[in-house]
């Protein structure tokens, strides 16, 4: 794994880096290249924001061991449930055409047409604009990419959080 000498701090520092990155790179492809992200996109964005969040807090505050626990665990489940929500749009994007469920309202008219418990349910289960991939990159879709970056930072959270060392 990583070696000994990697402070908790430090991984938790290039995790809020990465996660920072990761949203520039999906506000470029939404304002520069023009990709309007899907409810499950949006979705994922608010887990990839908490736990770049969560780390950047962590990476401030210098916790002692149980405090970086707590930080890794907390980060470790914000990338669990964020990959929940990729996992389940890479499913919705493997559908055949027929099957895909139909396409929902934008987000902006969802909130302002529904009651916030209902918009909520429906960014959390997504719709037919989820099942088209609109860019990929070597042959795999931005919630695949997402995926494994989820998979990534909750790795080196955990090891971070159960470490011996600080």
């Amino acid at each position: 794994m990583l070696p000994a000498w990697i402070r908790s701090r430090q991984v938790f520092l290039g995790i809020f880096i990465a996660t920072a990155l990761m949203m520039g790179f999906g506000y470029w492809l939404q304002y520069a290249e023009g990709l309007e992200p899907c409810p499950l996109c949006m979705t994922q964005r608010i887990f990839i924001t908490l736990a770049g969040l969560s780390a950047l807090v962590a990476a401030l505050h210098g916790p002692g061991r149980a405090g970086i626990r707590v930080y890794g665990s907390l980060v470790t489940l914000w990338c669990l449930v964020g990959g929940g929500f990729s996992l389940r749009h890479l499913w919705l994007q493997s559908l055949p055409p027929g099957q895909a469920p139909a396409c929902g309202p934008d987000l902006a008219y969802m909130f302002d047409a529904f009651p916030l418990k209902d918009a909520l349910l429906l960014l959390l289960r997504g719709d037919g604009n989820c099942a088209e991939v609109d860019w990929a990159f070597l042959g795999v879709a931005i919630p695949g990419w997402t995926l494994l970056a989820f998979a990534v930072i909750a790795t080196l959270a955990a090891w971070s959080a159960l470490r011996p060392r600080t």
